[in-house]
């Protein structure tokens, strides 16, 4: 046994196994060694430092609760929801959750976690595909700062809250008899008629955004009052993240558990309002018909991946910095879980506000009391806090306080794993420059989206820079692991590192429902695409090309890293230099090398086991082998 463990460390990898020919047929039949795992000429990685862990496996789970249960639940899922028949919404997005949302989050804890690697390094399994990793991270800078800028407006509503009278609550004279006060007895009458339009509305596009109506003369200079929240947002983000995740890990206690003290509040509240049990009911009441519309499952889709932040890389960077063992797939169910909950629970509460709002304004239709967008957040909420009879600044306080945290956890999220690649390539930066260096970056670009035309900008990358690319490189992702690696040595891997079997369940949808159901949405999405637009106007062309370009450039690192880790390979066939660049890194798995020994040890006894049963089969390697062998 000592003589074969020596064997494997010298030579990088699992001895080659002879081929042999399959019963009645003529085909050579490689003897069913899942590895190679050496790289023959290419450069192999250095050897890693030792990575931090979290403080406890607790703080690993309520960073991921923190990271997850965000502005996609509070904000993103009512709105999406009310543009896809409320109830109607609630079907195809538990489906799509069950095949798409719960095995990719198990899948990417299952890669962090196993191999200690970042969102880059991680890919060491398929070099090939190494520009997923850097596809991911570039559409995760995209999303970070842009983010950040939906927390500074939280921010400016949490300070205005401290007025004596709540500033959105009442009609000011620049804004001409077309307003109606939301904190008086008057009917939300502006909701409903071109004509009107209600204090929290006016307050939100001339005062706090001051809006534009139009990209045609430039998106303005930024708003002063919100570059001071901009950069109060990323000085809290930056102090959670300096010391790693020695920091953070105690900042996710709060992060996590707040916002669920302030929501239960607010249920209370929301439910005890006229005319909420019309706007629930609305939301949990299906509308069959909208189940037959593509677009609402595209919309499902897209609502898992902002709620989950899956296909983004901070799952598989947060779970690199588990213990090996850990047991992640409990962690993966109680996180998806209660990010459903979390959902289900916003939804309430908002489309009881929604309910109520429709019945001061004498109306029976939910889904025309206020526009979808951030006015839910930023017009509905305050419509309603500014109606409370008792106290409304403390009801603002606390709820602008939770979104505000809510935006933290998850932004912290997606630094971090910016900051995790940068410092696994930069072994010798210290980690404050790197964070700072980051923060400040990211208040620089975050400037765009204060100006009067940011929620243009949002609209625009949003779709360009995170949404299209990052359901492109989630496709790859899924091949990347489900084919190319293989669902079959994904499994092994999780016998060895949690000693449990995986189930049918996972295997076939890593393999084959969950890329399907991707590939399905992806094609869609490319044969229904119109225009963008921003408030029924579409975009110029000069600002639709740039938007082109940002996806052109971030779904280019697929193809660029695909060539390099060809080209890195030696001379031959191209045949050969793909097969080579397919093959994982020679150190791929365990960090430690004691581990990483006995895990080549085991897939090697695996290897064996399998070769026994051989000429049992009629074809080798069949699709059913690798999903369920």
């Amino acid at each position: 046994m000592k003589d074969l463990k020596t064997e494997i460390l010298v030579s990088g990898g699992l001895p080659k196994l002879e081929t042999s020919r399959c019963a009645g047929s003529g085909e050579a039949l490689l003897k069913p060694s899942l590895l190679p795992m050496a790289l023959e000429s290419s450069e192999l990685p250095a050897d890693r430092k030792p990575r931090d862990n979290w403080g406890s496996s607790l703080e690993f789970l309520m960073s991921c609760i923190a990271l997850s249960v965000g502005l996609g639940n509070v904000w993103r899922f009512p709105f999406t929801a009310l543009e896809n028949g409320g109830g109607a919404f609630l079907i195809p997005y538990l489906v799509v959750l069950f095949v798409v949302g719960k095995p990719i989050y198990y899948m990417e804890m299952l890669l962090g976690q196993f191999s200690s690697r970042g969102i880059v390094q991680v890919f060491d399994f398929a070099p090939l595909m190494r520009g997923v990793g850097y596809a991911q991270l570039l559409a995760l800078g995209v999303l970070a700062t842009y983010y950040a800028s939906v927390m500074a407006l939280t921010l400016r509503y949490f300070f205005d809250s401290f007025a004596s009278e709540l500033p959105w609550s009442f009609c000011r004279e620049e804004w001409g008899d077309g307003c109606v006060s939301a904190s008086g007895g008057q009917p939300l009458q502006g909701q409903l008629s071109r004509n009107f339009s209600s204090s929290t509305q006016l307050y939100l596009q001339r005062i706090v955004l001051n809006e534009t109506d139009s990209l045609e003369e430039g998106i303005g200079y930024p708003s002063g009052s919100l570059a001071l929240m901009l950069g109060i947002s990323w000085l809290t983000v930056t102090l959670i993240i300096i010391r790693g995740v020695k920091s953070s890990g105690k900042a996710a206690y709060v992060l996590a558990l707040f916002p669920y003290v302030v929501m239960f509040i607010l249920l209370v509240r929301a439910l005890t309002l006229p005319g909420a049990y019309d706007g629930v009911m609305y939301f949990l009441t299906p509308q069959w018909e909208k189940l037959l519309e593509p677009q609402v499952w595209y919309n499902a889709v897209t609502q898992v991946f902002f709620s989950l932040a899956v296909c983004f890389g901070v799952i598989i960077m947060y779970s690199s910095y588990n213990r090996f063992g850990h047991n992640v797939y409990r962690d993966a169910n109680i996180v998806t879980t209660l990010d459903t909950f979390t959902s289900l629970l916003s939804g309430v509460i908002i489309f009881g506000i929604l309910g109520n709002l429709a019945h001061e304004s004498g109306t029976k239709d939910i889904a025309s009391v206020v526009k979808a967008g951030p006015g839910l957040a930023f017009i509905s909420y305050p419509d309603a806090i500014a109606k409370f009879k008792m106290f409304p600044q403390v009801f603002s306080l606390l709820f602008f306080a939770m979104l505000f945290m809510l935006g933290v956890g998850s932004n912290v999220g997606m630094v971090s794993c910016i900051m995790t690649v940068l410092k696994d390539q930069f072994v010798n930066v210290k980690l404050w420059i790197i964070v700072v260096s980051l923060s400040v970056i990211g208040f620089l670009v975050g400037l765009i989206y204060i100006t009067p035309g940011g929620q243009h900008i949002i609209t625009l990358m949003d779709f360009h820079g995170v949404t299209f690319v990052s359901l492109v490189s989630a496709i790859f992702e899924l091949i990347a692991v489900g084919w190319i690696y293989g669902t079959k040595r994904l499994c092994q891997d999780a016998e060895y590192m949690l000693n449990i079997k995986t189930s049918n369940y996972y295997r076939i949808c890593w393999s084959i429902v969950t890329p399907l159901v991707m590939l399905v949405i992806l094609v869609y999405s490319l044969l229904t695409m119109r225009p963008l637009s921003y408030n029924g106007q579409e975009f110029p062309l000069v600002y639709r090309v740039v938007g082109w370009c940002v996806s052109g450039c971030i779904i280019g690192q697929l193809f660029y890293w695909a060539f390099y880790a060809n080209f890195k390979q030696p001379k031959g066939s191209l045949k050969s230099r793909i097969n080579n660049s397919i093959k994982p890194h020679s150190d791929w798995g365990p960090s430690d090398p004691k581990k990483l020994m006995d895990y080549q040890m085991f897939l090697r006894n695996k290897d064996e086991e399998n070769a026994k049963n051989v000429n049992r089969r009629c074809v080798c390697y069949t699709a059913g082998d690798r999903i369920f062998g």
